[in-house]
C-alpha cells in the first residue's frame, strides 16, 4: 500500500514540474524565434515586444486570481482548466497568420498558465505532507522551472531554424494533452473552500499594469511627452495605486499585502521580482544581438545559451541545501550578486568581441539564477500558513511574471532610447541628408534586427551605424539591469538579516491586529 502511495505521490510531482516546466519554457523559447516572427509576420521591435510580453502580462494579472479560483473551485480543477486553456493557445500560436492572432494566442497561454501555476505548488504541499519529503519536491519543483527558464533558448534555436517558429509553440501541445491525462489520474482533488472572487482588484490590477507596460513600449517610438503615453502612464500609476489601497481593505484581499510586514517574506519576493526583472530583459535582447548584429544562426544563438542552462542545472540542488544548511539569505544574496556581475559584464563587450571573451558572464547569470530560484520557493512557502499556500504561491509567481514583463519593457525603453540618439547621431556623421535621418533613426528596429528585407536592403555604412547603436542601446540598458540586481542584493541581506527565525506555519498567520506581530515584521 506504501508502495503504492509512493509511486502515486512520485507521479503526481512529476505532473506537476512536467506542466510548471511548459509554462515556464514558455516565456523565453520564443525568443529565438522572434527575428523569424518579425521577419515573416513583418513586425518591428515593439510587436515582438508584445508577443514577449503579451503572455508575461497576462500572467502576471490573473495569477493571483487564479490562486483564488483554485480555492473556491478546486485547485486540481482549475489546474487541470489553465493547462487545457494553456495547449488550446499554444496550438493557435502555432497557426498564427499575422502578429494581431499571434499576440492574442499568447495571451491566451497566460490566462493558462495563471490558472495551473498556483494550483502546482498548492497541490505539491498537499500531497507531500511529510517536511522532509516535501523540501525535497520542492526543491525539484523549482528546479525543473528553472530549467524550463534556461532551456528555452537553448532548444529554441535549433528548432526554428530547422523546423520554423512555429514549432516552439507546436511542442507544447503534446506536453500538455500528456499533463491533462495525468493530472486527470494522479493528482488529488482537494475540497474547495468558500472564497470571495476580488473581482474590483482583478479589474484594477489588470487595467493598470496593462496601461503601464503599453505607455514603457510605445513611448520609445511615440515620443515620451505623446499624450497617449503620457495619458496611460498616469492612468496606470492612479488604478494601481487604487488596487494596492483596495487590497489593504478588504478582509479577503487578491494580494496579501501584509505578508510584506515580513521581511523573510519581503526579501524573498523582491529577490524573485528583481531576477526576473534582470534577467527576462537580457534573454529577450541577446537573441536579437546575436542574429541581428553578430549575424549567427537561430541554432547557434541557441547552442551559445549552453553554459547558462548547465550552471543553473548544478546550482539547483546546491541551492537547496544551502537554503536547508544556512537558510535562505545566503544563496539569495550571492546570485543576486552574480546575476548583477554577469549582467554588468556584457556591456563589456561589443559586436567583435569572440564568444569565450563574454563567456564568464553566461556562467555567472547561469549560477546566479539557479541559486535564486528554490530559496524563493522555500523561504515563502515555509513562512505562511496551510490556507494561505495557494495564495502565496500566487504571489511568488506573479512577481517573478511581472519584474519580466516591467524588465523587457523598461530596459527595452532605455535600448530603444539609447538606439535612437546613437543612431541619429551616427547618421549625421555619415553624411546622411538632414530629412532622412529621422524616418531613419525611428524606424522599427526589429525589422533590421529581424532579419528581413530591410536588412539586406541596407548599404554597409548604413548597416554598420545601425548595428553600433544597438550595441550601444544594449550596453546601456544591461548596465541598468546591473544596477538594480546589486542594489537589491544589499536590500535583501539587510531584510533577511533582520527577519526572525523561521516558525511553523501556524505561527505566522497575519493578524495585523496584534501588536506583538506587527513589532516582530
Amino acid at each position: 500500500m506504501e508502495e503504492s502511495s509512493a509511486r502515486r505521490r512520485r507521479l503526481a510531482l512529476l505532473t506537476l514540474c512536467v506542466t510548471m516546466f511548459m509554462s515556464m519554457l514558455d516565456n523565453v523559447i520564443v525568443n529565438n524565434a522572434l527575428p523569424r516572427i518579425g521577419q515573416e509576420l513583418d513586425a518591428g521591435i515593439s510587436g515582438l515586444q508584445w508577443v514577449a510580453e503579451g503572455y508575461s502580462l497576462v500572467y502576471a494579472a490573473f495569477v493571483l486570481t487564479g490562486g483564488a479560483l483554485g480555492d473556491r473551485y478546486g485547485r486540481t480543477r482549475v489546474f487541470r482548466l489553465g493547462l487545457a486553456l494553456f495547449t488550446v493557445g499554444s496550438a493557435l500560436a502555432a497557426l498564427a497568420d499575422t502578429i494581431g492572432v499571434l499576440v492574442g494566442a499568447r495571451m491566451l497561454q497566460g490566462v493558462g498558465a495563471a490558472l495551473l501555476t498556483p494550483g502546482s505548488l498548492a497541490l505539491l504541499r498537499h500531497v507531500f505532507t511529510d517536511e522532509q519529503e516535501r523540501a525535497k519536491a520542492i526543491a525539484t519543483w523549482s528546479g525543473v522551472s528553472a530549467l524550463g527558464l534556461s532551456v528555452g533558448p537553448v532548444v529554441g534555436g535549433p528548432m526554428v531554424e530547422h523546423l520554423g517558429w512555429a514549432s516552439v509553440f507546436w511542442i507544447n501541445v503534446p506536453i500538455g494533452v500528456a499533463g491533462l491525462l495525468l493530472a486527470t489520474r494522479v493528482l488529488p482533488d482537494i475540497p474547495p473552500r468558500a472564497r470571495r472572487i476580488d473581482l474590483g482588484g482583478l479589474a484594477l490590477s489588470a487595467t493598470g499594469l496593462g496601461l503601464l507596460v503599453y505607455a514603457l513600449i510605445e513611448g520609445p517610438s511615440r515620443g515620451w511627452t505623446d499624450a497617449r503615453v503620457l495619458g496611460c502612464g498616469a492612468a496606470a500609476a492612479v488604478l494601481l495605486i487604487a488596487f494596492l489601497l483596495l487590497e489593504l481593505r478588504l478582509a479577503e484581499p487578491m494580494l496579501e499585502l501584509r505578508l510584506f510586514r515580513d521581511g523573510m517574506l519581503g526579501g524573498a519576493l523582491l529577490s524573485g521580482f528583481m531576477v526576473s526583472f534582470g534577467m527576462f530583459g537580457a534573454l529577450f535582447f541577446l537573441p536579437l544581438m546575436m542574429q541581428g548584429t553578430l549575424g549567427w544562426s537561430p541554432a547557434a544563438a541557441g547552442y551559445a545559451g549552453l553554459p547558462m542552462t548547465a550552471m543553473l542545472v548544478l546550482a539547483a540542488p546546491l541551492s537547496g541545501r544551502l537554503t536547508a544548511r544556512h537558510g535562505p539569505r545566503p544563496p539569495l544574496v550571492l546570485g543576486l550578486v552574480l546575476c548583477a556581475a554577469g549582467l554588468g559584464g556584457l556591456s563589456l563587450y561589443g559586436d567583435h568581441a569572440h564568444y569565450l571573451e563574454y563567456l564568464w558572464t553566461l556562467f555567472a547569470m547561469g549560477l546566479g539564477m539557479g541559486l535564486t530560484f528554490t530559496p524563493v520557493s522555500i523561504g515563502v512557502m515555509q513562512r505562511v500558513a496551510p490556507a494561505q499556500t495557494g495564495m502565496a504561491s500566487a504571489a511568488i509567481n506573479t512577481l517573478r511574471e511581472l519584474g519580466g514583463v516591467l524588465g523587457i519593457a523598461v530596459l527595452g525603453a532605455v535600448l530603444t532610447g539609447r538606439l535612437t540618439d546613437s543612431l541619429t547621431a551616427a547618421l549625421h556623421r555619415i553624411g546622411v541628408p538632414p530629412d532622412a535621418v529621422g524616418p531613419i533613426a525611428d524606424a522599427p528596429t526589429g525589422a533590421v534586427h529581424g532579419g528581413g528585407a530591410a536588412a539586406a536592403a541596407l548599404p554597409g555604412p548604413l548597416q554598420e551605424a545601425v548595428d553600433g547603436a544597438f550595441i550601444d542601446g544594449i550596453h546601456l540598458a544591461v548596465r541598468c539591469g546591473a544596477v538594480a540586481l546589486a542594489v537589491t542584493a544589499v536590500l535583501v541581506a539587510v531584510l533577511l538579516g533582520r527577519a526572525r527565525p523561521i516558525a511553523p506555519p501556524e505561527a505566522v498567520r497575519p493578524r495585523p491586529a496584534e501588536p506583538a506581530e506587527a513589532r516582530s515584521a
